[in-house]
Parts: structure tokens; C-alpha cells; sequence
């Protein structure tokens, strides 16, 4: 096997950070080599320097040992590379067909020939067994869905070599398959791929080799990875061991906090309801699609309910806006950070203190900015956010740190009860997830009402004390831990027919 692609003693600085230290190893074609490490390892980092993106400060990148840079994305396209990174890459109002043959769309006498490229899409992706419209726009589609769409762009570029940023952190389990069996298939193709999750399962099942990064630098590469034990990449990679990632905390629960009673939405195929009790986490599982995000959506006041009534503490509240929903003490940690969450342009301090300014005015008129500034030093500090300080710009933070700062703008609120949290952890690592569980226990403790919306159902079962199943628009069921399985919860969650072939 000859190394496709090598990275040789790579460095990479930034003002008051050193991103990669060091960082050398080799991809083989026909392989499939995992990148794993916490948050802000530098992972991304690497992918973008193959990606022309930004280029480094020491060390080389060689393809089939001729050493090569790239000043530009359009560079590493055609050199063969394709990176499909985690935070998504689109233009929202082009259609599927177009973003996919962006930069080398069909053209006739110099106009776009649309019946032409609708045609190819249609072809290559019935060819690669994925589901998608070549006429919809990407606005209109599922997080899951973009996703699917920036893999089959990589894949239809025909590219060598091919990374892959935590590409099913919004997948459900039928894309996932599809995205695996495209995988393997570029591997029996002499494909050299680089593949970066903090799924172990994931690994395992794809990966022939793997590297460990760690604060910037390489700890460890495994050339043979189904040898090597799954606790000793978690310890190479936080630098500790962790026996159990959700350390679940019973806790005494209270009454009824937060009673959601026949909510009615376009999304919703039914009315819903769903009650949570003080210092319960409710855990809200389901399918891609099933209307999870949706209905807390329409609770939360950022989507405009047809009908229902909500309670907090046992009297009736009216949530017409997000900003009446935060006012009552209710917040919602969003899915889709870059979309949703995140201020790209401010600093982390200002991404953290967001909603809890209106507290640090003085006479009405006046920012205390000595009370932000200690407020964003203490999250930063308390979840061990990765960055050179508060004023650096959030863009500039790994997904994973961006995610634990939109979850300190929250913890951050002086009078929180409910909290709903939409895939907390996507694309976090373990030791990260470790921590985020720890502050929500807390926050149960403190008598909050959590509600926790994962595609991940390991987590779905680690950490909540009841879990509410929605399938198709609707609550299918619920199951209190006790009674709670993997089996339980999908045969809820699948659809009827599904189910029926499962046991089959």
C-alpha cells in the first residue's frame, strides 16, 4: 500500500494559540484512517490546511511524495482533494443540483444548462443511493438533508482523496447507512480517506487506522486499529481516564414545572403534550423528521403555534416570541449553532453575555462591562471552553467550543427553569460531553426542568430520567428509565412497516 497522502511535521500558529505542533502522519489509498481528539485538538485545523483554506507555518503536505501547497480551496480541488467539513458549506438559495455542481456547472453557448445539470444529479445521486430533489433549494431542506448534500458534492468531484469532518452528526440512521456503504466503496475503490468523529462505534466500523491529537499535537497513531481498546484512545485523547461518560445522578424530582398541553404546528401531524416535572431531564428521541425540534420550536415561541397552552408552575403563560420565552426563565439551546446559535462576528464574551445584558445595565443606559467580562471568564473557565481569550472572535473557535458558549449564554441567565437543549453534544468530544453532562445534572439539581432533544440514543438512555418518543409529527410513547431500551425506544420511533421488517 503506497501512502497517498503524507503530513510531515506540520505547524500551525495563531495570535495567542499554537493549533498543530508537529503533526505528522501518512494516509494509504484503499484505507480509511480516523482522526480523533477533544474539541480545539486540532483536527479541523489539519483538514483545512489540506483544504487550501489556510496554510502552514512549518512541515510539509506530499501526495504520492511530491510535496504540494495550496493557496486556495480551488487548488486542493484539483489537486483531487475533497474536505467536507463540519460546519456546513452552502449557498442557501441555489438548488440541490446547483450547489452540488457549483464551479462546474454544464453550460451552452456560456449560459448554465439547468435541464443538462438536473439530469447528472439526478443520475449520480440515484447512482449513489441517496434521496434528495435536485430541484429543492437547500433553504428548504433538513440540517440532515444539507449534509447529505456537501458529502455527495465531495463524492461527485471524483477526488483521490477524501476527509470527512463529523459527517453524520445530523444523519439519521438510513443516511448513515448510505453514507457508510459510500464510504467502503471509495475505499474498494483505492481511495485514500481521512475520517474525523467522536463516535467510537463509528471508527471501529470504518476505520483501518487512526491518530490521536491532543492540544495541537500528535499522541498516538494506530495502524492496526481493531487491536486497540476503546479506553485507551479515550485516555490518549483527554489525557485521563473516564469509566463512565454519562455518570448519570439520580436526584429527587419535584412537582410539574413545565406542562406543554395539545400544541398544534404545521410541522406536527397531531397535537402534543408532554408534561416535566422540577430537576427531571426528559430525554426526546426520534427519527430525522420526527417533528422533535419542531415542537419545541412552537413551544418556544419561535415558530407561531395554531393552538395549545403551556404552564409554567402550575399557571398558564403566554409565549408569543423567544424573547417572552427567556423573560419567563425558558431557554433553548438550538441545533444548528452556525444557523441559530452562534455570532460569528462577535467575540465570545458578547456571544456569551447575549441574552443576560439586560441585567448588567446601569441606569437603564449603560454597559457594565466589568460584570460581562468576569461573567464570560467564569464559563469560559467553568466549561473549559478552548480559546486565547474572551475577545476572540467565536468564528475562530472549534464547533465544539462554539457550542459550549452558546450553552454558557444560557447557564448564564440569573433565573433559569426550563431548558431545552437540541442535540447539546453534536460533534463533541467525549471529554467535552463529559462536562456538559455534569452542568446539566447540575442544573436538575438546582430544580430546572431539562428537556434534552439527542439523535444519539445511547445518550438519550445515559442521561435522562424518562424519554419521550416522537415518530412522524407526533408522541408515539414514552418510557420512564427503568423500562427504557434500545429496543423499547426504536420500536416506538420506527415507522410501523419498519418494525414489523426489523423483527422480521
Amino acid at each position: 500500500m503506497s501512502a497517498t497522502l503524507r503530513f510531515d511535521n506540520i505547524g500551525k500558529v495563531f495570535p495567542g494559540v499554537r493549533a498543530l505542533d508537529g503533526v505528522s502522519f501518512d494516509v494509504n489509498a484503499g484505507e480509511v484512517h480516523g482522526l480523533m481528539g477533544e474539541n480545539g485538538a486540532g483536527k479541523s485545523t489539519l483538514l483545512k490546511i489540506l483544504g487550501g483554506e489556510y496554510q502552514p507555518d512549518s512541515g510539509r503536505v506530499l501526495i504520492d511524495d511530491r510535496e504540494v501547497h495550496f493557496a486556495s480551496a480551488a487548488a486542493s480541488i484539483a489537486s483531487g482533494i475533497a474536505v467536507i467539513h463540519q460546519e456546513l458549506q452552502y449557498v442557501p438559495d441555489l438548488t440541490v443540483s446547483e450547489n452540488l455542481l457549483l464551479g462546474a456547472l454544464p453550460n451552452r453557448l456560456g449560459w448554465v444548462d439547468k435541464r443538462a445539470a438536473k439530469a447528472h444529479v439526478r443520475e449520480r445521486l440515484a447512482a449513489m443511493g441517496v434521496d434528495l430533489d435536485p430541484n429543492a433549494k437547500l433553504r428548504k431542506l433538513s440540517i440532515a438533508q444539507r449534509q447529505m448534500v456537501e458529502i455527495c458534492k465531495a463524492l461527485l468531484r471524483n477526488a483521490r482523496v477524501i476527509a470527512l469532518d463529523e459527517p453524520t452528526s445530523s444523519l439519521s440512521h438510513r443516511e448513515t447507512e448510505v453514507l457508510f456503504k459510500l464510504v467502503r466503496d471509495l475505499k474498494a475503490d483505492n481511495r485514500a480517506l481521512i475520517y474525523i468523529s467522536h463516535r467510537m462505534d463509528e471508527i471501529y466500523e470504518l476505520c483501518d487506522a487512526c491518530t490521536i491529537f491532543r492540544d495541537g499535537r500528535k499522541i498516538a497513531s494506530h495502524l492496526a486499529l481493531a487491536d486497540v481498546p476503546r479506553d485507551t484512545l479515550v485516555q490518549e485523547m483527554v489525557g485521563r481516564e473516564i469509566s463512565d461518560i454519562y455518570g448519570y445522578r439520580a436526584r429527587e424530582l419535584g412537582e410539574v414545572r413545565f406542562s406543554v398541553k395539545n400544541v398544534q404546528g404545521d410541522a406536527l401531524s397531531a397535537p402534543a403534550s408532554f408534561e416535566v416535572k422540577r430537576g427531571e431531564i426528559v430525554g426526546f428521541f426520534g427519527l430525522v423528521g420526527a417533528g422533535r425540534s419542531e415542537l419545541m420550536h412552537l413551544v418556544y415561541g419561535a415558530d407561531k403555534k395554531k393552538d395549545g397552552d403551556i404552564q409554567l408552575d402550575g399557571q398558564p403563560i403566554k409565549i408569543r416570541s423567544t424573547g417572552e420565552a427567556i423573560r419567563h426563565g425558558i431557554v433553548l439551546c438550538p441545533e444548528d449553532r452556525k444557523e441559530e446559535g452562534i455570532v460569528a462576528m462577535a467575540t465570545v464574551a458578547e456571544n456569551i453575555n447575549i441574552s443576560c445584558r439586560r441585567h448588567y445595565l446601569r441606569g437603564g443606559l449603560f454597559l457594565d462591562r466589568k460584570k460581562e467580562a468576569q461573567t464570560a471568564d467564569r464559563f469560559i473557565q467553568l466549561l473549559k471552553i478552548k480559546t486565547p481569550s474572551r475577545k476572540q472572535r467565536i468564528r475562530f473557535l472549534s464547533g465544539g467550543n462554539q457550542q459550549k458558549a452558546i450553552l454558557s449564554r444560557w447557564l448564564a441567565e440569573p433565573d433559569l427553569k426550563v431548558v431545552i437543549l437540541d442535540e447539546p453534544t453534536r460533534g463533541i468530544d467525549v471529554g467535552a460531553k463529559h462536562e456538559i453532562y455534569n452542568v446539566i445534572y447540575q442544573l436538575a439539581e438546582r430544580g430546572c426542568a431539562i428537556v434534552m432533544i439527542s439523535s444519539e440514543l445511547p445518550e438519550v438512555l445515559g442521561v435522562s430520567d424518562r424519554i419521550v418518543v416522537m415518530r412522524q409529527g407526533r408522541i408515539a410513547g414514552e418510557l420512564p428509565r427503568e423500562k427504557a431500551s434500545e429496543q423499547a425506544v426504536l420500536s416506538l420511533a420506527l415507522p410501523q412497516a419498519e418494525s414489523v421488517a426489523q423483527a422480521a
